[in-house]
């Protein structure tokens, strides 16, 4: 009886695709290759069958079967169902997302001519090139060399089209997006395995005459214990060929191994780890919350809120080896890579070798590695970011959500899932407790445990009875007049970080703004500089040498959306003006201007310009753990988790303008950035202080965060958001339409807002269509549609009518980004 299986693919369409099987028929949840649309791409069985096709249908055949097994274990194809369901998004997205083994199979692109180019090439032949392009004539000779290489309809590898005509990546994918190429993908296994070259001296072998340089190889060998890896011998000063020519003469032979992997890990010297403390009562109490559930057994979340510096990580730890010694495994989720060797550090200590780590600055190797690491059972410690929820956990007792309320938990690409909620249902998906720790959580979650869908633990006492900080807000508007000038620091915020570095003690100071300035504006026509790619103000960077961690490129201007650097212009590129004027600091003017006021401040920046690389966070962290930094300012990437104890003061520099931004989520931000920074002080022996410099003193998010008063911002912010059913009173997505067309995107979502007109969706109330806050992005326009509802189904059904009616109107299904739960509207 001939077999079939259901593919699910990596394409933006709500259905898989039905291939025939030649021999045994894989495993559902087991990955193939498959022919598709002229491409050969990767995809994850989720159905075998024996339904034949009806009358006249060719179903093309299964090419490689990559897994003996599935891969994908039942509960993680169930959750990768309800993702796809819930976040109304194709499953072959969601399973491409839940596998991060790309290392193991080999991508190659491939072009073709499009039609689009077959009549660029032949307008160019008949009439000459016009010549009307941004790109320079160098640039525009490889395009039609492109053209002509591509003539004969017969597709070409990216690398021997930069043989044949010069044209790079950058260059293709420009002709893709102008429709004169089309671009495939061939996908074929490889192998991902680590490996080290390691040279082992060969026993007993008679030495001949050698000369110096291969001597000293020998010796080196020979002093520790005849094996030491190759990489390590090419720092030898001696010719690379030495050690072949010793291979040769079969003095040396080259082995290789599995290279190991270093977990990484921030550790002050003389400090405790968290499972090193004794657990106080607060503590305990959480702690026996926890472990009663696991004792019962069955799905249970937990809202753990606990005070910045109540010991929430020793109650992770006390848990997590509760399920360990029961012969289980458990699973921590971290916001950001930057908590990362922090929390790594804290797990090694407390778990040794059981630990692995997912996260998005490992190599695909090493991710590939730590995966499947982790599906032997070799590691039953698992910490990780957002994706590491789908890390395939064998005997999974525990999910610890580490600061739930973190916007980084949710996906900004599809699928745009949300690691914390996919969290608690895999949890209920396996029937076992989940708990959500914060010192400031989300509304959502807050109202969850509030309603009892959550069980509430609270910790609201610091560890060995620490005061919480002392913060003084600073009234910036009253500092203008009566300074009569706009300064970035007040005199308060220098005269307490004077006194602070006096006493030898560290400081902090969150300035929530990258670069040196980000507006450049024109003070004859009032135009700003803007990204080519993007309606966004380019941030004006400086150059600097010797920074903490990297010397930075010139003097430029950067889009921190896509990435696009230019140099700055002389003139206004509208009216020709010289008079550009620099506005807004960044954490590069505050580095230097606290350079200016300080010293003798041994001064550190912590952004993403000095902490690009995996290891940059760890290097940076222990310099200021090591007391080598004693001044530190950064943006939010500062106010995460950290536990320094020398900090005694923290700085909070214009963080309010936040307030202003068109989302009903910002003063929740703006209190959540205001009090876990506040936290970062007095985790010590001596007490905290925190300046908050603001222009809106008396807002309730700026008061409630000054008083520490979580609950009373929770009364506030509640009475605004109830009326208009705003979460967590009701539910919503944004629907992004876009186009690199103006016109066409415009369309689009026109045509979709007068659907909704006619619909009227029961239950639903639709906002727009109107310009998304951010209207261009990577040349993309974007215009959007805001959907409300009371009830999740009502609100389901409105989205899959609408992606039907886009099908038939003929909307391309990657035209439409469908964000469920949105956390960010721009």
């Amino acid at each position: 009886m001939p077999l079939y299986v259901d593919v699910a693919l990596p394409v933006p369409l709500e259905r898989s695709f039905t291939y025939a099987v030649n021999g045994d028929a894989p495993a559902v949840g087991a990955r193939v290759l498959v022919p598709f649309s002229g491409q050969r791409l990767m995809g994850v069985v989720v159905r075998v069958h024996s339904d034949a096709p009806e009358p006249g249908i060719e179903i093309k055949p299964v090419q490689h079967v990559l897994d003996d097994a599935a891969l994908l274990p039942d509960e993680l194809m169930r959750l990768a169902e309800w993702i796809a369901s819930y976040y109304v998004a194709p499953l072959g997205e969601v399973l491409r997302g839940m596998l991060p083994l790309n290392a193991e199979v080999r991508r190659t692109f491939l072009y073709r001519i499009a039609e689009q180019g077959k009549r660029v090439l032949y307008e160019g032949a008949e009439k000459g090139s016009s010549r009307r392009s941004k790109l320079s004539a160098e640039d525009q000779n490889k395009e039609y060399a492109v053209l002509n290489a591509l003539e004969n309809g017969a597709a070409m590898k990216l690398t021997s089209l930069r043989s044949a005509t010069g044209a790079g990546k950058a260059l293709l994918e420009g002709m893709v997006r102008k429709r004169w190429l089309s671009r495939e993908v061939e996908a074929d296994e490889r192998d991902a395995r680590r490996l080290e070259k390691i040279a082992v001296l060969v026993d007993d072998a008679r030495l001949p005459k050698l000369n110096d340089n291969q001597m000293k190889i020998l010796a080196e060998l020979s002093a520790v214990g005849g094996r030491m890896r190759v990489s390590d011998l090419r720092e030898l000063p001696v010719p690379p060929s030495t050690l072949a020519t010793l291979v040769k003469r079969e003095l040396v032979r080259i082995e290789e191994e599995p290279e190991a992997f270093h977990l990484g890990g921030v550790h002050a010297p003389g400090k405790k780890h968290s499972h090193e403390h004794l657990l106080n009562e607060t503590q305990t109490e959480a702690l026996a919350g926890i472990a009663a559930s696991m004792s019962e057994g069955g799905f249970k979340p937990h809202l753990l809120y606990g005070i910045t510096g109540s010991g929430k990580t020793a109650v992770y730890i006390a848990a997590m080896r509760r399920a360990l010694d029961a012969g289980n495994a458990a699973l921590l989720l971290v916001p950001e890579i930057g908590l990362t060797p922090a929390m790594a550090g804290q797990m090694h200590a407390a778990f040794g070798d059981e630990v692995a780590l997912l996260h998005s600055q490992l190599s695909p190797d090493e991710r590939a590695e730590q995966w499947h690491r982790i599906r032997r059972g070799e590691a039953r410690v698992v910490v990780g970011t957002r994706s590491a929820v789908f890390a395939p956990v064998q005997s999974l007792a525990l999910i610890i959500v580490d600061e739930e309320h973190d916007g980084s938990y949710k996906q900004e690409e599809t699928p745009r899932y949300h690691g914390r909620d996919v969290a608690v249902m895999r949890a209920k998906l396996l029937g076992i407790p989940v708990v959500l720790g914060s010192a400031t959580p989300s509304l959502e979650s807050w109202n969850n445990a509030q309603t009892g869908r959550y069980a509430l633990l609270k910790m609201e006492q610091r560890v060995m009875d620490r005061p919480l900080p002392q913060v003084e807000l600073v009234d910036m508007r009253a500092e203008f007049q009566q300074t009569g000038a706009d300064h970035i620091f007040s005199r308060r915020l220098i005269e307490e970080t004077q006194a602070t570095l006096d006493r030898d003690e560290q400081a902090i100071i969150l300035l929530n703004r990258r670069g040196y300035s980000y507006v450049v504006m024109c003070r004859a026509c009032g135009e700003k500089i803007e990204c080519e790619n993007c309606a966004i103000a380019m941030t004006f960077h400086k150059p600097v040498t010797g920074s903490d961690l990297h010397a930075e490129a010139g003097e430029r201007l950067e889009c921190h959306y896509c990435g696009y650097r230019r140099t700055v212009p002389k003139v206004c590129p509208k009216c020709s003006s010289e008079h550009l004027y620099y506005l807004g600091a960044g954490s590069q003017q505050g580095e230097e201007r606290l350079a200016e006021i300080f010293p003798g401040a041994r001064i550190g920046r912590m952004d993403r310009d000095t902490v690009r690389g995996r290891g940059d966070m760890q290097r940076l962290l222990q310099r200021l753990h090591s007391g080598e930094i004693n001044l530190l300012v950064g943006t939010q990437m500062i106010a995460k988790g950290h536990d320094i104890h020398g900090v005694t003061t923290v700085g909070v520099v214009g963080c309010d303008h936040a307030l202003g931004m068109p989302d009903f989520r910002a003063a929740e931000r703006v209190f959540q950035l205001l009090t876990q920074v506040s936290g970062r002080a007095g985790r010590g022996d001596l007490p905290g202080k925190v300046l908050v410099q603001s222009y809106h003193p008396d807002h309730y998010a700026v008061r409630c965060a000054a008083a520490h008063d979580y609950e009373g911002f929770v009364r506030r912010e509640v009475g605004f958001r109830r009326p208009f059913f705003y979460p967590p009173f009701g539910v919503l997505a944004n629907v992004l339409v876009q186009s690199q067309e103006l016109a066409e995107a415009a369309g689009w979502s026109n045509t979709l807002g007068r659907w909704f007109d006619r619909q009227t969706v029961p239950g639903v109330r639709v906002l727009g269509p109107a310009a998304a806050p951010v209207s261009r992005l990577k040349r993309i326009y974007r215009f959007h549609l805001l959907l409300k509802a009371q009830r999740r189904s009502d609100l389901q059904a409105a989205l899959r009518g609408m992606l039907a009616e886009a099908e038939r109107q003929g909307i391309p299904r990657k035209a439409l980004v469908v964000d469920v739960d949105a956390i960010s509207l721009m």
